[in-house]
């Protein structure tokens, strides 16, 4: 058997298999999407750098986040938007094992940070009074550091399990991106320990993160019916429920990819789940936990007028 694999150099990606003017219409409409997800972000994190007011444990885990978005979307959809427009749509093994590598890291590290926004949310809202002390900046940068690195190793164990496998073909991925799923199509062997420890790692990653930031907002969400005042009553259930949105797209698409049968979702449907956690997802986390803030609001205001007085 082993004698006669042919190893695999280059990739073919197939991507979205439709019409040459839809492709066109797809290049245009992802490429504003992109444009709107790197300037969201990118202003969002200048932003809180250049603004002293803003230098707080919130949005000092928003930008790890405006950080992570940025670079999630750069991973994918460059290659995307270069094969929408290319009929030549290849790319060689090696990149294509790192882009896997890069989208695994920054999926992990997305989960960790919405999760500890999340606690961060709940300490200043139900322990206000406390808050000073269990989220020091000594306990963020900690989390924010142990985000990052427990990412990347755990997308480093995928990584390895990965290399070890024997690929013969076939060269095509139908996929946008290298997605790991994908990947492993591509293995002439038997998979069943990556596809053991990709279940496992959704179960960690994706499920217990899921179950806390549902604890964490059923917290507040109790705390916000002792309010008083009815504005502040509703402006705390608008947010969390915006917030609450963005959680449910982002978790609810990636269990539903990576924990449910494959018969449920064809490979068509996988492009598209895959869409709303690396495209929709960055675009809207700025709309939705940033630039709707009056604090970040104020901020952007204080920065533009400067400017003019420059």
């Amino acid at each position: 058997m082993e004698g006669n694999q042919t190893w695999i150099t280059d990739i073919t990606l197939l991507g979205f298999q439709v019409g040459s003017a839809l492709e066109i219409l797809l290049c245009g409409l992802f490429s504003v999407f992109y444009t709107l997800t790197l300037l969201g972000n990118g202003v969002i994190f200048g932003i809180i750098c250049l603004d002293c007011r803003l230098h707080t444990p919130m949005y000092f885990f928003l930008s790890h986040l405006a950080i992570v978005d940025m670079s999630y979307a750069s991973n994918n959809v460059p290659k995307m938007l270069t094969n929408l427009m290319n009929k030549k749509r290849t790319i060689s093994f090696l990149p294509c094992i790192m882009q896997t590598f890069l989208y695994l890291a920054f999926a992990h590290i997305e989960c960790l940070i919405l999760v500890v926004m999340s606690y961060d949310r709940y300490v200043a809202i139900c322990h206000p009074l406390r808050y000073n002390v269990l989220m020091s900046w000594r306990v963020c940068t900690v989390l924010a550091v142990a985000s990052w690195v427990f990412s990347f190793l755990l997308a480093l164990v995928h990584l390895v399990l990965i290399l070890r496998l024997p690929f013969c073909g076939p060269h095509e991925i139908n996929h946008f991106f290298c997605e790991i799923l994908s990947v492993l199509k591509l293995a002439c062997t038997d998979t069943w320990l990556n596809q053991v420890v990709i279940f496992a790692a959704c179960v960690f990653i994706l499920v217990g993160p899921l179950c806390l930031v549902l604890v964490s907002y059923s917290c507040i969400l109790v705390a916000i019916l002792r309010i008083q005042s009815g504005v502040g009553r509703r402006k705390a259930f608008s947010t969390c429920f915006s917030h609450l949105c963005v959680v449910g797209l982002f978790f609810g698409s990636a269990i539903v990819m990576y924990m449910a049968p494959n018969s449920r979702h064809p490979e068509e449907q996988q492009k598209v789940l895959s869409l709303f956690y690396s495209l929709f997802n960055p675009m809207l986390n700025p709309l939705i936990y940033s630039l709707r803030n009056a604090e970040v609001k104020g901020a952007l205001r204080r920065a533009l007028r400067k400017e003019r007085l420059t």
